[in-house]
């Protein structure tokens, strides 16, 4: 019976994240660059989980889809209340860009909200940030591990496959 709860489960999660990238990309159809207005935003995204103000008058509006989807957005509006960008964050090029030494704010400016946090006895002071991201159609996993000054250590990448990480 448990078996049958957990096949029913990952289905539905799959089903739901299909459907939300989906609604994503139906979304982004809707909007221009230039043309586009922050209502016009938040009317296809709805409220963004974090809105940074900037000195110019333009402002940032995050949309992270960590943990369940595997994309996180960033939208900027320019002080003309015109949408100037929309950029996807959990990119190979952006993940290439975390390097050692850099602290969490400036990998969460980077990468955008994380889907998990981990930490291990046996490396006491560490912590890793994972994303779940996609590579074409490969799910992905990308790990940060930061040392107790919350600096980056090293990077990883792997397959992300829940089925892997369970046992099968």
């Amino acid at each position: 019976m448990l078996g049958r709860y957990a096949s029913w489960l990952l289905l539905s999660l799959l089903v739901t994240t299909l459907l939300g990238a989906g609604c994503d990309q139906r979304r982004i159809s809707k909007l221009e660059e230039g043309v586009s207005t922050e209502a016009d935003v938040r009317r296809e995204f709805g409220e963004p989980a974090q809105i940074v103000e900037k000195a110019d008058g333009s402002k940032v509006l995050a949309y992270p889809r960590q943990p369940e989807g595997r994309t996180n957005y960033e939208i900027g509006i320019g002080a003309d209340g015109k949408m100037s960008s929309l950029r996807q964050l959990l990119t190979q090029s952006n993940f290439a860009r975390v390097r050692t030494g850099m602290d969490q704010v400036e990998v969460r400016s980077l990468l955008g909200r994380h889907a998990k946090t981990v930490s291990y006895a046996m490396k006491p002071g560490e912590e890793v940030w994972q994303w779940h991201a996609l590579d074409g159609q490969a799910k992905k996993l990308f790990e940060v591990t930061f040392d107790r000054d919350h600096k980056v250590i090293s990077t990883a990448i792997s397959d992300d496959d829940p089925q892997a990480q369970t046992g099968g």
